[in-house]
């Protein structure tokens, strides 16, 4: 894909081929969203959620950036979580890091990097709780993987301490918060067995998650 043009043609080709197998595809799909997931993700280009969960449009309530982090003071992402569990009444909230994350290596490494140091921070500070078992690893791979998961389970305690699901908690909804990892190698999800779905399963604020 080289220009803007070729990408308007690929999405006219692609939405006559939708429409040629499913007439009323895309009608149906403009009365309403009714996702089951809301899926917060990293922005890297090589993980698109409905591609990687062979879901289709509509199936997925979507949040990215960079290294999936939900963070307190970020109106963005407290927005979508807000508007995703209060509105659309998802069941369900994915926390998908992957492997081979350059946030995480960024991270992890010690070169200064701009406006984007004040996010990564973040994930230094999850660095910062588990150095010991992160270090004992055998190699920066395993390392860097690990930070990985780790960033996974703090986000996930994250969300759980939010007013909004902890609101949702106390009005009887159900809501599970899940973490997962994908690894760009092998195009495969790992269930981390992160699962909250109560407060009772929360790590108390300040405990590394």
């Amino acid at each position: 894909m080289n220009d803007i043009q070729t990408l308007l043609q690929r999405n006219t080709d692609w939405a006559n081929e939708v429409t040629n197998n499913e007439p009323d595809f895309f009608t149906d799909l403009a009365k309403a969203q009714h996702p089951d997931y809301l899926w917060i993700g990293c922005s890297d280009s090589r993980v698109p959620p409905s591609r990687i969960a062979d879901l289709p449009p509509g199936a997925l309530f979507v949040h990215r950036n960079i290294a999936n982090l939900m963070i307190h003071t970020d109106l963005n992402s407290l927005s979508v979580l807000q508007y995703a569990v209060e509105v659309l009444e998802v069941g369900h909230i994915i926390v998908c890091g992957h492997y081979g994350c350059g946030g995480i290596a960024a991270a992890a490494g010690g070169d200064t990097r701009g406006v984007i140091d004040h996010w990564l921070q973040h994930i230094r500070d999850v660095y910062r709780h588990h150095k010991d078992e992160i270090a004992a690893l055998p190699n920066q791979t395993a390392r860097l993987n690990r930070l990985g998961e780790l960033n996974v389970e703090r986000q996930i305690s994250n969300i759980a301490r939010t007013g909004i699901v902890r609101e949702a908690w106390k009005a009887g909804k159900p809501l599970a918060i899940h973490g997962l990892m994908y690894d760009l190698e092998t195009g495969r999800l790992t269930d981390l067995d992160l699962r909250i779905t109560g407060p009772d399963q929360v790590p108390e604020p300040g405990r590394p998650a």
